[in-house]
């Protein structure tokens, strides 16, 4: 194949179908600056698909013991002052290639909301549980966490075979499941579900805003900053404040 004789269009074409490390190569050769455009792209797309290639680490020990069913799971929002910690579990297909999939919190919000909306068309199973600030109070933020995590995870269906989980330990949990520090940023499985919570839970906050505006609900997702400090002093604690949480606790003990 002569490379040079074929339209700029036609090469962007060949690149976008997975094309022969030969073609690629002599694309490669190519010096006009409209295939040298489209090559560079071409690069970006494959390096990124190798890293989150790399992300399945975790999942691979799973694979390759026969299981498919690899059920990540993660937690947003054990430190804020206000409103649910909400978990995900998500099962993606295995090698799932879901490219700028990361860490939630290395993400901005646009692309969270995007990855959201591919990890939820793609999962081949996902469930989201939301534990409210009365129920953090009841049994503390820690139990709380965990009784979100067995509700996420029983939830799935079909249900996990293996299950990798942001550091929390999951004695109770019938399945084989692995604990994994900083598992956010290690695992896909474990990345998607970080990103679910996160969208999930960010959203919550922003309605709770319309409803109590005075704490801006909607940029500080509850958590403790001057501004929403600020806010508890000059207004008060309003009803999806946690009382077990300071300062509020002293507020309302007060």
């Amino acid at each position: 194949m002569d490379i040079t004789e074929l339209s700029i269009k036609d090469i962007k074409k060949i690149l976008g179908e997975n094309p022969d490390p030969d073609v690629v190569a002599a694309i490669a050769q190519d010096e006009r600056k409209g295939v040298q455009t489209a090559y560079k792209a071409y690069c970006r797309e494959e390096a990124e698909k190798q890293r989150v290639r790399g992300l399945y680490k975790f999942e691979e020990e799973a694979y390759n013991q026969g299981i498919e069913l690899v059920a990540g799971v993660d937690e947003v929002g054990r430190g804020p002052l206000a409103g649910p910690v909400v978990v995900a579990a998500v099962i993606l297909p295995k090698y799932c290639i879901i490219p700028k999939l990361n860490d939630s919190k290395k993400l901005s919000e646009a692309t969270r909301e995007k990855l959201y909306k591919e990890i939820i068309d793609k999962a081949i199973a996902y469930k989201v549980a939301i534990v409210d600030e009365k129920t953090i109070d009841r049994v503390n933020i820690y139990q709380a966490t965990l009784n979100g995590m067995y509700e996420s995870i029983y939830g799935l269906n079909p249900g996990a075979q293996q299950v990798l989980v942001d550091a929390m330990p999951l004695e109770n949990l019938e399945i084989p499941v692995t604990s994994i520090i900083k598992g956010d940023a290690k695992s896909a499985s474990i990345a998607a579900a970080s990103i679910v919570a996160k969208v999930t839970r960010d959203n919550m906050m922003k309605e709770y805003a319309k409803q109590y505006p005075e704490y801006a609900f909607e940029s500080n997702k509850g958590y403790g900053t001057a501004e929403h400090l600020a806010a508890l002093e000059k207004y008060g604690v309003c009803p999806i404040h946690r009382h077990s949480f300071e300062p509020i606790k002293s507020m309302v003990e007060f």
